[in-house]
């Protein structure tokens, strides 16, 4: 666990963004897992706290310890494979707003950075132009400060720590990250998933969904 002991957030209820027959959105803090880890320790997570109210749903994708905002689960088994199915092919997107440390000097950009786990330095994933899986992430400037600058990320793939590892290898790591950045210079990981664009699992129909930035 990064080196720290697992110290989730007080389970203060659910904050729905979304509910239905077959979708359950949440907005998950910070700190919290969003499945359990091994050992009893580590089994507080989003999905034992979503358990508690609604007993079937069903887990579609992941967000990193650190990193809030929003998280959709599946209400039953057709709506689960119809989400993983659009996490699977790319059929959806995703955005997410990060605070960097320094100055970005270009308006927008990608970082196109193969990426593969560190298996000496576990969690932590590198890059790795041999061996690495493909990832992707575009992003644009929101506003810059004297020593930060707020971004929207949108990545095009969904590999582990994609955003944190591409943020580091451009010079301008995540305030707050305790593994590719310095922990001590935010409060918490200053990432955060603002919106998620998915099809309905029945009909079809493109939904929108969005957690409000909390820094």
């Amino acid at each position: 666990m990064n080196g720290q002991a697992y110290r989730p957030p007080a389970d203060t209820g659910l904050d729905v963004i979304h509910q239905d027959d077959d979708l359950l959105v949440l907005n998950k803090p910070s700190g919290l897992l969003s499945v359990p880890g091994k050992g009893v320790e580590l089994a507080d997570c989003l999905e034992a706290r979503a358990h508690k109210v609604h007993p079937g749903a069903l887990t579609v994708h992941r967000l990193d310890r650190d990193t809030s905002g929003v998280l959709i689960m599946a209400m039953n088994a057709n709506a689960q494979r119809h989400l993983g199915l659009q996490f699977e092919r790319r059929h959806l997107s995703k955005t997410y707003q990060a605070v960097v440390t320094g100055c970005v000097e270009a308006d927008d950009g990608e970082i196109d950075l193969p990426l593969i786990a560190d298996w000496p330095n576990r969690p932590r994933q590198k890059v790795c132009h041999d061996t690495g899986k493909p990832a992707l992430t575009r992003w644009r400037v929101i506003s810059r400060g004297d020593i930060s600058t707020r971004l929207e990320l949108a990545p095009h793939t969904g590999r582990s720590h994609q955003l944190r590892v591409h943020l580091k290898e451009i010079g301008h790591p995540i305030l707050g990250d305790p593994l590719y950045g310095d922990a001590s210079t935010a409060t918490r990981l200053l990432l955060h998933a603002h919106t998620l664009t998915v099809r309905h699992p029945t009909g079809g129909a493109v939904e929108r969904f969005c957690a409000p930035v909390p820094f």
